[in-house]
């Protein structure tokens, strides 16, 4: 392989050619651990210029993670070849709000690859487990119409290889089983009723799997407030970690950012409609004309995919303590919301 997938294997000659410099312009650098992504390591590295130039004084470089479970179930999914490609090819020229990409490169396989980004800092994560109200959903909501406005019904949706991968076969073999070690798991820690929301969506995964939206477009696929970095006062946002990229609703990736973000259930049962018609508004301002009753349906179903998610991920990437809260969090919101929405009903 001609180039590394850890900082370790990064050498100073190597990082300042990427950067767009001489060989010898960067003495060395510091690397530290940020995020708390399970299916990739990410690290800040500080460099040390030898001189003034036009480069960076940080970035950040994401690789395959150190787990061989995660690693193994990114090559199962494209996970690393869609984060890949996202930012060679679609990233640099969507106006989407995400991160600048300096190189991006992936071998053969499909597992060994590294992203060098811009430093978002002061920007800061946001935090999963102390959710997010709507008021700070918000620039959020008008991200995920930056994207999906991207590809809205576009014949693109067909033509990039990366982004047509169908998983089905993989999910219709893997789900129930992963499912049976998620409710053990989260047997004390959940309570019954949402339990049972996994064991309605396997009843029903045939449907719920070859559903077709109201309009395709790219979608985001796990859009939750860990997977967002927010600007100091909070009225600006960058979307992160695109390896979960797909075709399908917008509207479904809008009701996971919902379902997973909001904490206090009686805000999150209010904040459904408001979230959904800021979501619509946006996307007109963006020379959209969506089917809103359409879509609102899209919206309902697509509330089963924050729990959907929470199984799949939970039982396929290293287990950590922040981890299991956060995919019990990651659960139990959607799954009250696709209950107050009755999802599983319209499928």
């Amino acid at each position: 392989m001609s180039f590394p997938t850890s900082p370790e294997a990064m050498s100073p000659a190597w990082l300042a050619g990427k950067l767009g410099q001489e060989a010898d312009a960067l003495r060395g650098f510091t690397a530290s651990k940020v995020g708390t992504g399970q299916m990739c390591d990410s690290f800040r590295l500080t460099l040390d210029w030898a001189h003034e130039v036009d480069a960076p004084a940080t970035v950040v470089a994401k690789c395959p993670s150190h787990d061989e479970a995660s690693r193994n179930i990114a090559k199962i999914t494209g996970t690393y070849i869609k984060e890949v490609s996202w930012y060679r090819e679609l990233a640099g020229t969507s106006g989407v709000a995400a991160p600048v990409c300096h190189h991006a490169e992936i071998a053969d396989d499909e597992v060994d690859f590294v992203l060098i980004l811009s430093d978002l800092a002061p920007a800061r994560q946001g935090d999963q487990l102390a959710g997010l109200g709507l008021a700070g959903l918000v620039p959020c909501i008008e991200a995920a119409a930056g994207l999906h406005a991207l590809l809205w019904d576009d014949s693109r949706l067909d033509s990039l290889p990366w982004l047509t991968r169908d998983n089905g076969d993989v999910i219709r073999a893997m789900f129930p089983q992963l499912y049976a070690g998620f409710r053990e798991r989260y047997a004390t820690r959940l309570d019954s009723g949402v339990l049972d929301i996994g064991a309605g969506i396997i009843e029903r995964l045939d449907a719920y799997l070859t559903r077709q939206p109201a309009a395709r477009t790219i979608v985001h696929g796990d859009l939750r407030i860990d997977n967002i970095l927010f600007g100091p006062a909070g009225d600006r946002c960058w979307l992160v970690d695109w390896q979960t990229l797909g075709r399908g609703s917008g509207a479904t990736d809008l009701a996971y950012l919902v379902g997973t973000s909001i904490a206090d259930p009686f805000e999150r049962a209010a904040a459904d409609r408001p979230a959904f018609d800021h979501w619509i508004a946006a996307l007109r301002q963006r020379g959209i004309d969506p089917d809103t009753e359409s879509l609102w349906t899209d919206y309902r179903i697509g509330a089963l995919s924050g729990y959907f998610m929470a199984v799949f991920a939970s039982m396929s990437v290293e287990r950590t303590t922040r981890g299991d809260e956060m995919f019990a969090v990651m659960a139990e919101r959607p799954a009250r919301q696709a209950l107050a929405l009755g999802s599983l009903d319209l499928l």
